[in-house]
């Protein structure tokens, strides 16, 4: 099975979010540390659909997981 690399851009529009940098950022800044000992999937800022998304995403090892990870780092920063 071959898998596609997306970017953190393309994740963030996935989400239904800005995919542009400095949204992506202001994003990260507004969120970090907002993370407790819950999955990224749990956080209070998602909305349903993000948080199945990513849910799904990291469950099924789909080609979001790493994107999901890198993300899940960045906002525990």
């Amino acid at each position: 099975m071959e898998s596609t690399q997306h970017s953190l851009s393309e994740l963030f529009e996935q989400l239904g979010l800005s995919g542009k940098t400095q949204d992506i950022e202001q994003f990260i800044r507004q969120h970090q540390g907002q993370l407790g000992r819950e999955s990224l999937h749990q956080a209070p800022f998602w909305n349903d659909g993000q948080a199945s998304f990513l849910r799904q995403a990291y469950d099924q090892d789909a080609d979001w997981a790493e994107l999901v990870d890198q993300l899940d780092v960045l906002l525990r920063g």
